[in-house]
């Protein structure tokens, strides 16, 4: 069955840098795009980012963009979040997700058909 499986959170300081990884199985890993979203407390599920599954093409929330990075090595199905310059609001639990194709990144949380568990991001000084 599929399973994706987050680590790499944590508390990090303002400004600081966390990397997220998201081990996944049960699936062929490297024909699927996958995604990044997180929820804040008392606030609902946010698309943060999105990869192709070749890893060529990549697209970011606006609110992320140009701080944090996504990748994926197929090899090891595994798919990371880098985190940089983070801000209090960025604070939340962060999943990974499996779309339900591999193609143009949609951004648009229905596409996903699996997701983890989660892994929590405090930020904070």
């Amino acid at each position: 069955q599929v399973q994706l499986v987050e680590s790499g959170g944590g508390l990090a300081q303002p400004g600081g840098s966390l990397r997220l990884s998201c081990a996944a199985s049960g699936f062929t890993f490297s024909t699927y795009n996958m995604n990044w979203a997180r929820q804040a407390p008392g606030k609902g599920l946010e698309w943060v980012s999105g990869i192709t599954p070749s890893g060529t093409e990549t697209r970011y929330a606006d609110s992320v963009k140009g701080r944090f990075t996504i990748s994926r090595d197929n090899a090891k199905n595994t798919v990371y979040l880098q985190m940089n310059s983070l801000k209090p609001q960025d604070m939340g639990l962060y999943y990974c997700r499996k779309a339900q194709y591999g193609g143009a990144i949609s951004g648009n949380l229905r596409d996903d058909d699996f997701w983890g568990q989660g892994t929590q991001v405090i930020v904070s000084s």
